[in-house]
C-alpha cells in the first residue's frame, strides 16, 4: 500500500481512469479510518455522492478525498505537537506515555461498529469534538463525546454509532452478520443513505 500523499495524488489525477482513482481513495481511507475503514468509507461516499458508475461523476472522488484530507491534516498537527512533547518527556526519563495520552496514538478515534451508523457531520467537525472531549476528560465517559447522548461507558452510542472502546470491543448482538451483509451494498454504493441524524 502506498503512502497517503501518493494515493491522494492518484485520486486527483484526472488523466487516470476513475476506477484507478477509486482504489486510490480506498487506500487513503485505510490510512486514516476515523470511524473504522468501513464506516469511514460509507461516510465519505455518501457525503461526496460517489455514484455506482464512477464515470458519471469522477469529481466526487475528490470531494471525498478533500473531506478526509482536511481531518487528517488537523490530526497530524495534533500528533506532531504530541510527538514533540514526548521527545521532551523522554529526555527527562519518562519513557512511556500516560494512559491519558494513549488516544493520541490511535487512528480509529471514533470507531463505529455498524458501518452504516455513524455521525453525518464533516469528519473534521467530529474530530474537533472528540479532541476537545479527550483533552478535558479521560474517555469513555457516560455521555457520548460526539453527540452528547447519555449511555453506559461499556457500550456503543445508539444515537451516533460511535463506540469509545474502539475496534477491540465486542460487537453488539446480531451486528456482526448484519454489518457483513450491508458491506456489499456500501462498497457498490447502493447503500447511500446514513442511518442516523446526530446533532447539527
Amino acid at each position: 500500500m502506498s503512502s497517503f500523499p501518493a494515493a491522494a495524488r492518484r485520486v486527483r489525477d484526472s488523466a487516470e481512469d476513475p476506477v484507478t482513482r477509486f482504489w486510490a481513495l480506498r487506500e487513503c481511507s485505510l490510512h486514516f479510518p476515523l470511524y473504522g475503514f468501513r464506516a469511514t468509507w460509507h461516510h465519505l461516499t455518501v457525503r461526496a455522492g460517489v455514484p455506482q458508475q464512477l464515470s458519471e461523476d469522477p469529481e466526487s472522488l475528490i470531494r471525498a478525498l478533500d473531506e478526509l484530507e482536511e481531518a487528517r491534516q488537523h490530526w497530524r498537527l495534533l500528533q506532531a505537537t504530541f510527538e514533540a512533547r514526548r521527545r521532551r518527556e523522554k529526555a527527562v526519563g519518562q519513557r512511556q506515555p500516560t494512559l491519558a495520552d494513549r488516544w493520541l496514538t490511535e487512528q480509529t478515534l471514533a470507531y463505529c461498529p455498524d458501518p452504516q451508523r455513524h455521525p453525518e457531520e464533516r469528519l473534521v467537525t467530529v474530530l474537533h469534538r472528540l479532541i476537545d472531549a479527550n483533552l478535558s476528560n479521560p474517555q469513555p465517559q457516560p455521555t457520548c463525546a460526539i453527540c452528547g447522548t447519555p449511555r453506559p461507558v461499556d457500550t456503543y452510542c445508539t444515537a451516533c454509532g460511535v463506540d469509545p472502546r474502539g475496534p477491540a470491543a465486542p460487537l453488539p448482538t446480531g451486528l456482526s452478520s448484519e454489518a457483513g451483509t450491508h458491506w456489499h451494498d456500501i462498497w457498490q454504493r447502493t447503500a447511500q443513505k446514513p442511518r442516523v441524524s446526530p446533532r447539527a
